[in-house]
C-alpha cells in the first residue's frame, strides 16, 4: 500500500508560514538601524565631496554653506552704513506743535454760530419753516435735516447744555495735534468724547456742531525732520562684526550681499563646513523616517512584505542605493533633476504593490533633497513627480504603463519647477531648455530603470511581478501545455476556478491577476496522475479508487499537492504561486475516503487515523489563496450538484464558506464578513453564467 502522507507533511511543514519569529524581528530591527545609519552618512558625507573654495560675487547664489575658518573681529563699514540708513529711514516725519491760535479761532467761530442759532430759536417773528431754512443756509456748519428739526423743537435748557458741551468738546479736540491727513479720523472720533449724560439725539447734535470746526493745527516741518534724521544717524555707533571659527556666514541657497563679501575679504578665504545643527537636523529627519515606515506597515498588517526577509532586504537595498546615488549628484546644477530617483518608488510598486511604493517614496524623496541649496524646489520635485508616477503606473500589467508613468513623471516635474523654481530663480532661455531636457530624461530613465530592475529582481530573487504573471499565464507556457495535454479535464476545471476566483478578487479588492494565475496552476500536480481524478476519467471507465484502500486512495489524492510543488520548482514558478498549490486545500481532509474508512471500521474512530486523510496545508495565509480554496470547492460542488436556481446557488456557496470556516481554514486571512458576502454574490453571478 502506498501512503506518502508523512513525506508530504514534512515537505509542507517547511513551507508553512508562521507568525513573526524572533529571528525575523531581529532582522527587521537590524535593517532599520543599518538603513538609518547609511542614510545619515549619505546626508552628511557628500558635504566633504564639495569644492573647498568657490568663486563668488555680490548677487550670486551660494551653492554651499560658507563658514568662517577662524575667529575674527572687525569694524564693518558696510553694516554700519546700513544701520545708519535704517535708523534714518525709521525716523517719523516731524510736525510743528499744535497752534493754540487756530484752536481759539475755531472756538470763537463755533461760539458765534451757536449765538446765531440761539437768536433764530428765540425769534418769534419768523415761522418755524423760516428758521429751518436759515439753519440750512449756515456756511460754517452743514446740519442734517433731521438734526435741524430736533434743534428747532428742543427745549431751551437742553439747548444750553448742547452749546456748553459743543464748546467743551471742540476745545478738547483742538488741544491735540491734528495733522492735515488726520482731520477725518479726528472728526470720526468726536462722538466717543461727548458726555454720556446726553441722550442720543443731543450727542449727535454736539458731534455735528463740533466736527464742523475741526481744522489741522500741526504741520509737517522739513527742517525738524532733517535734523531728527541726522541725529538718528549720529546716534548709531560703528558696528563691530564678530565671527567664531565655524560660524555660518552665508547659508546655502542665499544671495551673497556686500556685507558677506566684506567678511570674505577680511577672512581671506571661504571654506564650507558642517555644523552640529546640520547633523542634528539630519538625524531628526532620519529618525522620523525610521519611525514612519515601520509604523505604517505594522499598523496595516502587510505581513507579505514585513515578515518576508527577502522582501524587506530588497526594499532596504533599493532605498539606500537610490538615496546615496541622489546625494552624489548634488555638486551640479542640473544633475539632481535628471537623477531618476522616481524609479525607486516605481520599482517597489512593481514588486510589492502601490502602498509599499507610496510609503517608501515619501521619506526617500525628502531625505534625498534634505539640506541641499535647492531643497525648496528639489524636494517637491522629487516627491510630487514620484507620487504622480506611482499613481499613473497602475496595476503594472502592460509595457505602456511604464511609458505612461515616465511621461507623467516628466510632466509633473516640469510643473513643479514652474511653481517652485521659476518664481525664485529665473533662468535664461538656455537654462529653461536645459531643464526641460533634463526633466524629460529623468522621467524616461525612471521608467527604463524600473523595467530593467524589476525583471532582474524577479529572476534572481524569485519575486513575483505582474509582467512575470502575464508571461506565465500565456497558453503556450510549457507547464500549461504539459497540463493541458496530460490532464485536460483538470485544466478546464482550473480555468473555471480561475474565472470564479478572479471575479471575486476584484469585488473585495484583492489582487485579481495573482489570484487568476495562481488558480490556473493550483491543481498542476494532477497532471502526473490524471486518471486518479474524476474530471479526467472517460465516462464508463473503471474508477481506480474502487480497487484500493481508502488510505491509499486518500494518499494518492493528497499527493497532487506535493507533485504540484515539484513541477512548480522544475518549471521555476515564483514562490508566491507555489503558495496557491500548497494552500488551496489547507488542512482539510479527503472526506469521501475518510467516510469509506469509517464505514469499513464500523464507525470506530480508534481504528482510523484521521491524519492519513488530512492535507498537510498550510491553511490559506492570504485573501488570494483563501479565494482559491472557496472557488475550488464551490466549482466542484456546483459541477456535481448542478443547482437550478439562484437560491440554490447561493445556498451552495454559503454551505462551502460555512464548512471552510468551521474547520478554521480562514483564520490566518484578512477576510471580513463583508468580504464573504461579496464573495458569495460574486460566485453566484459567475456560476449563473456558466
Amino acid at each position: 500500500m502506498f501512503v506518502p502522507v508523512p513525506f508530504a507533511a514534512d515537505f509542507m511543514a517547511a513551507r508553512t508560514r508562521t507568525p513573526v519569529t524572533t529571528r525575523i524581528r531581529i532582522l527587521q530591527i537590524s535593517l532599520i538601524i543599518a538603513v538609518s545609519l547609511l542614510s545619515f552618512a549619505a546626508l552628511t558625507m557628500p558635504i566633504a565631496l564639495r569644492p573647498s573654495t568657490q568663486a563668488l560675487d555680490i548677487g550670486d547664489v551660494s551653492q554651499n554653506t560658507l563658514q568662517a575658518p577662524r575667529d575674527i573681529e572687525y569694524v564693518s563699514d558696510i553694516r554700519t552704513e546700513e544701520a545708519r540708513k535704517a535708523a534714518e529711514s525709521a525716523v517719523q516725519p516731524v510736525y510743528t506743535p499744535p497752534d493754540p491760535a487756530i484752536a481759539r479761532q475755531q472756538i470763537d467761530r463755533l461760539r458765534t454760530t451757536l449765538q446765531y442759532i440761539t437768536s433764530l430759536r428765540t425769534n418769534v417773528e419768523i415761522t418755524t419753516d423760516e428758521k429751518k431754512s436759515n439753519l440750512v443756509e449756515l456756511s460754517d456748519v452743514r446740519l442734517k435735516l433731521e438734526t435741524i428739526d430736533y434743534l428747532v423743537s428742543m427745549s431751551d435748557p437742553r439747548w444750553e447744555i448742547v452749546q456748553s458741551e459743543s464748546l467743551r468738546v471742540l476745545e478738547q479736540v483742538m488741544r491735540r495735534a491734528i495733522y492735515e491727513d488726520k482731520v477725518e479720523s479726528t472728526q470720526a472720533g468726536i462722538p466717543s468724547i461727548v458726555s454720556l449724560t446726553l441722550n442720543e439725539q443731543q450727542s449727535a447734535l454736539v458731534a455735528e456742531l463740533a466736527s464742523a470746526f475741526v481744522l489741522p493745527n500741526s504741520f509737517f516741518s522739513e527742517e525738524l525732520t532733517t535734523a531728527a534724521q541726522q541725529s538718528a544717524r549720529d546716534a548709531v555707533k560703528p558696528i563691530v562684526q564678530t565671527y567664531k571659527s565655524g560660524e555660518t556666514i552665508v547659508p546655502a541657497g542665499e544671495i551673497i550681499t556686500p556685507a558677506d563679501m566684506e567678511a570674505f575679504q577680511k577672512l581671506d578665504m571661504i571654506r564650507p563646513g558642517q555644523r552640529w545643527e546640520d547633523m542634528l537636523g539630519a538625524a531628526s529627519i532620519i529618525v522620523l523616517s525610521a519611525v514612519l515606515v515601520p509604523l505604517y506597515f505594522f499598523r496595516r498588517k502587510r505581513a507579505a512584505v514585513v515578515n518576508d526577509p527577502r522582501s524587506i532586504l530588497v526594499i532596504a537595498i533599493v532605498f539606500v542605493v537610490f538615496l546615496v546615488g541622489a546625494r552624489l549628484f548634488t555638486n551640479r546644477t542640473l544633475a539632481p533633476y535628471g537623477y531618476p530617483l522616481q524609479a525607486a518608488g516605481l520599482l517597489i510598486t512593481a514588486l510589492f504593490g502601490l502602498e509599499a511604493g507610496l510609503v517608501i517614496s515619501i521619506p526617500l524623496c525628502l531625505l534625498a533633497a534634505y539640506g541641499l541649496p535647492n531643497t525648496i524646489d528639489l524636494a517637491p520635485y522629487y516627491l510630487l513627480s514620484s507620487l504622480v508616477g506611482l499613481l499613473v503606473l497602475g496595476p503594472v500589467r502592460r509595457f505602456w504603463g511604464f511609458v505612461r508613468a515616465g511621461i507623467a513623471i516628466s510632466l509633473t516635474g516640469l510643473v513643479v519647477l514652474l511653481a517652485y523654481r521659476l518664481p525664485f530663480f529665473t533662468p535664461d532661455v538656455l537654462g529653461i531648455v536645459q531643464f526641460i531636457g533634463v526633466v524629460s530624461f529623468a522621467g524616461f530613465a525612471a521608467a527604463s530603470v524600473t523595467l530593467l530592475l524589476q525583471y532582474l529582481f524577479a529572476q534572481t530573487l524569485g519575486l513575483t511581478t505582474a509582467f512575470q504573471l502575464l508571461d506565465i499565464s500565456r497558453p503556450d507556457f510549457p507547464l500549461l501545455q504539459f497540463f493541458l495535454r496530460n490532464a485536460p479535464g483538470t485544466y478546464q476545471h482550473s480555468l473555471q476556478v480561475a474565472n470564479l476566483a478572479e471575479q471575486a478578487a476584484e469585488k473585495i479588492g484583492a489582487d485579481p491577476l495573482l489570484t487568476r494565475v495562481g488558480a490556473q496552476f493550483h491543481d498542476i500536480g494532477k497532471a502526473l496522475n490524471p486518471t486518479f481524478f474524476i474530471e479526467n476519467q472517460v465516462p464508463g471507465s473503471v474508477n481506480k479508487h474502487h480497487d484500493i484502500a481508502p488510505e491509499e486512495s486518500a494518499a494518492t489524492i493528497i499527493r497532487h499537492v506535493t507533485d504540484g510543488i515539484q513541477l512548480a520548482k522544475k518549471y521555476r514558478l515564483p514562490g508566491r504561486l507555489q503558495d496557491f498549490i500548497l494552500e488551496h486545500h489547507g488542512t482539510l481532509i479527503t472526506r469521501y475516503q475518510y467516510g469509506q474508512a469509517m464505514e469499513a471500521a464500523n464507525g470506530d474512530v480508534t481504528l482510523v487515523d484521521i491524519e492519513n486523510f488530512r492535507y498537510p496545508g498550510p491553511r490559506p495565509n492570504s485573501r488570494e489563496t483563501a479565494l482559491l480554496m472557496l472557488a475550488d470547492a464551490t466549482e466542484a460542488r456546483a459541477r456535481a450538484e448542478r443547482p437550478a436556481t439562484d437560491d440554490e446557488l447561493r445556498a451552495l456557496v454559503r454551505s462551502v464558506i460555512d464548512t471552510v470556516q468551521k474547520f478554521g481554514q480562514l483564520d490566518d486571512t484578512l477576510l471580513t464578513l463583508r468580504d464573504l458576502n461579496l464573495i458569495t454574490e460574486s460566485f453566484v453571478t459567475t456560476l449563473r453564467g456558466t
